[in-house]
């Protein structure tokens, strides 16, 4: 049974550029398990362009595809066994599981979680008591921990394998949805942006993911203009630490203090985007709202039991999630106007594409210094080391860069005029990469620039040596 994924075919032509890679993919296959795969799965890295943290809100959001990707190559076994090896030996150990009897463990998000939640995730969508065993071999590109969504792409890969393997069919749309809840097995409560665009992706143009219900608009890019992403070499796991879900939590409180106060009922609430629509109020003015409603100090938990009327118990049970039951302050007016004002430059962002005036790219790279800034200073999401960068990019003739990903170090993503490309990676690297010798080995991974990517697809073996 073949695929039917909505915008283009799953199963598709090998393609030559990563041919030698899947020949080394296979090498390592064939020597680990003693047979050839049968298929290899694919999906790609992200770079958000805009809209930080804004997913799990309700609000849109416009990522592109890299090229760094995950590459699983497959094949079946009899034995029941869920089979995982990597070609990076050094860095992730091998692991095996029953695929009818296996658990993942939220306290130690190791790399074979992450496939271990795509393959649960896609077991349970289809009914599937026990799936087909899998003989599997690993191979990432996309620097980890670095806010380019590696964890993502591993689990639509896993998932997207768990799929072909045991003969079913599912459109881009709906797999990448239940993608989004997959990541809640290993305890990240985000949006679903990662996993629409991986599987959404379409080669030569960003994309305005929205949700509820999820599509993709393309959106071009102004000619002249190249993103680059620049690591920081500071690594930041959102799954290992309490940061991205206390973020998530602090929204959702904001979102009911504010259905409170207008006379909503606040239980129905959980996303801003749900109160702004509920008011019919424009993002301009929910910013207003927040602004008349909320205080500039952080709110304490008591505060906030009290604004909605419930015991601190209840709290817990209706807005907190399993690892903020221990925080004691939520910064929630500074995180709602963060929210609101990045989901306006969204807007604005696609806008200036759709309209392509004259002054484009400096509009464009305005709005994504902006939304570092809120970043950095509402949200707090930043490093400074991050920071640091960001100011050596725009320095070095960026018109626009801010951080990328979830945050809390990774990479920054720069707008920088095409015939300045050579000398921007060659001053960004003299001035951060060069100047510490653990960043100097790693800028061959950890600075380049990158054309949008297709999307999640599923290539065969046997075209291989076609």
């Amino acid at each position: 049974m073949t695929l039917k994924m909505a915008e283009e075919p799953p199963v598709l032509s090998f393609p030559q550029e990563i041919k030698p890679r899947c020949e080394k993919i296979k090498t390592a296959f064939c020597s680990k398990y003693g047979q050839e795969p049968s298929f290899y799965a694919r999906a790609p890295g992200r770079v958000n362009l805009i809209g930080e943290h804004i997913d799990y809100c309700g609000y849109s959001v416009l990522p592109m595809a890299i090229e760094q990707d995950v590459i699983i190559a497959v094949g079946k076994n009899d034995s029941g066994d869920i089979n995982l090896g990597n070609t990076n030996q050094e860095l992730y150990r091998d692991f095996t599981c029953k695929v009818d009897n296996f658990s993942i463990n939220k306290s130690d998000p190791q790399w074979h979680n992450y496939f271990l939640c795509g393959l649960r995730g896609m077991l349970e969508h289809l009914k599937l008591e026990s799936g087909v065993g899998m003989n599997c071999m690993v191979d990432g590109t996309v620097p980890p921990s670095s806010g380019l969504s590696s964890s993502s792409a591993m689990v639509c890969c896993a998932a997207l394998a768990t799929m072909y393997v045991n003969g079913h069919c599912m459109q881009k749309s709906e797999i990448a949805d239940m993608c989004a809840h997959c990541e809640h097995y290993i305890g990240t409560e985000g949006g679903g942006m990662d996993q629409a665009i991986s599987f959404m992706a379409k080669q030569g143009t960003a994309k305005l993911i929205e949700f509820n219900p999820l599509r993709a608009t393309d959106v071009v890019l102004p000619d002249g203009a190249v993103f680059v992403i620049s690591n920081s070499c500071v690594e930041s796991n959102k799954a290992a630490a309490s940061h991205f879900n206390i973020r998530v939590v602090e929204c959702r409180l904001a979102t009911q203090i504010l259905a409170k106060s207008k006379g909503l009922n606040w239980r129905d609430y959980k996303r801003l985007a749900d109160v702004q629509k509920a008011l019919k109020l424009t993002l301009e003015e929910a910013l207003e709202v927040v602004k008349e409603v909320l205080h500039e100090e952080p709110y304490t938990k008591e505060e906030v039991a009290q604004i909605l009327g419930v015991s601190k118990e209840e709290l817990a049970n209706t807005s907190l999630s399993a690892n903020t039951l221990d925080v004691q302050s939520f910064k929630v007016r500074d995180r709602a106007c963060h929210v609101f004002s990045e989901a306006n430059r969204v807007l604005q962002f696609k806008k200036i594409c759709d309209t392509s005036p004259a002054d484009a790219k400096d509009q464009l790279g305005q709005l994504m210094s902006a939304s570092h800034a809120s970043c950095r200073d509402l949200y707090e999401c930043s490093h400074p080391d991050l920071d640091r960068l960001v100011n050596i990019c725009i320095e070095a003739g960026a018109l626009g860069s801010r951080l990328t990903g979830a945050g809390w170090g990774g990479c920054a993503v720069s707008m920088v005029p095409a015939n300045q490309v050579q000398t921007f990676i060659k001053t960004v690297k003299e001035k951060y990469y060069d100047a510490d010798p653990n960043r100097s080995t790693k800028v061959t991974s950890s600075l380049f620039a990158s054309q949008p990517g297709g999307g999640a697809a599923i290539y065969i073996q046997s075209q291989i040596s076609d």
